[in-house]
């Protein structure tokens, strides 16, 4: 299984394009976040050779801009799309979506959508003091389970020991996405850092506002495990 990286901060080329937000295409077929515009992720998605009407499904993790901004887009080219919110989505949101004539699935928790590809489900998260709904993907496969976040508002390592719940058995080989770090302090990002080798996670790939600081931590603490996260990266997993 592949994970393909549709929209982040960097690219592999020059002519691909950035911004903030992420999105990232989960076995051909399931697109997770769609970052901040919409013509930005159609034009990498065209790049790339990804074909919009193969996408099955849309995993929103959470309601701000730089995650739904291609949302739109989307289900105008791919009409009835399937996506999957949180029940305490705004009423807004939802109702873009129905008159978007998407499929809105409200999910409160885990939940396969796919063969060995399961949502997280609606977790606590907080942003400016206010109640911020999220979910991650997350995705088994012979290496193990793959954590994949949008920003980890609910906190990066609750994310894990969710996955560790759900799949006490199973190695946790790769955590990406954004770790929403890049406003705590170096020793906060030290101890969380600490956490992922404690658990284990075997690979790292943090992006998007996980920040400089945060992405320096793991790049010197997992070494050739760490992946940098780049627009046109397709990992095995």
């Amino acid at each position: 299984m592949q994970i393909k990286v549709l929209f982040d901060k960097d690219a592999l080329d020059e002519n691909l394009r950035t911004g903030w937000g992420v999105s990232f295409l989960v076995d051909d077929k399931i697109l997770f976040d769609t970052g901040e515009k919409g013509q930005w992720l159609t034009e990498n998605m065209e790049a790339l050779g990804v074909d919009v009407s193969g996408i099955e499904k849309a995993v929103i993790s959470h309601e701000h801009w730089d995650h739904t901004g291609g949302l739109w887009e989307v289900l105008n080219r791919r009409k009835g799309l399937t996506v999957y919110g949180c029940p305490h989505f705004s009423s807004g949101f939802k109702k873009k979506v129905k008159a978007a004539q998407g499929n809105l699935v409200e999910i409160d928790k885990i939940r396969e959508i796919s063969k060995d590809i399961f949502t997280s489900g609606e977790m606590a998260g907080r942003f400016h003091g206010d109640y911020l709904p999220e979910q991650a993907l997350f995705v088994k496969t012979e290496k193990g389970v793959t954590v994949i976040t949008g920003c980890a508002h609910p906190g990066i390592e609750k994310i894990l020991e969710k996955a560790k719940e759900k799949f006490p058995n199973e190695a946790m080989y790769l955590a990406l996405g954004g770790f929403h770090l890049m406003r705590d302090d170096r020793r906060v990002i030290e101890l969380v850092a600490e956490r992922f080798r404690q658990i284990p996670v075997k690979k790292i790939g943090p992006a998007h506002c996980s920040g400089k600081v945060a992405e320096n931590i793991f790049r010197n603490k997992y070494s050739d495990d760490f992946i940098t996260l780049k627009v046109g990266l397709a990992i095995d997993i």
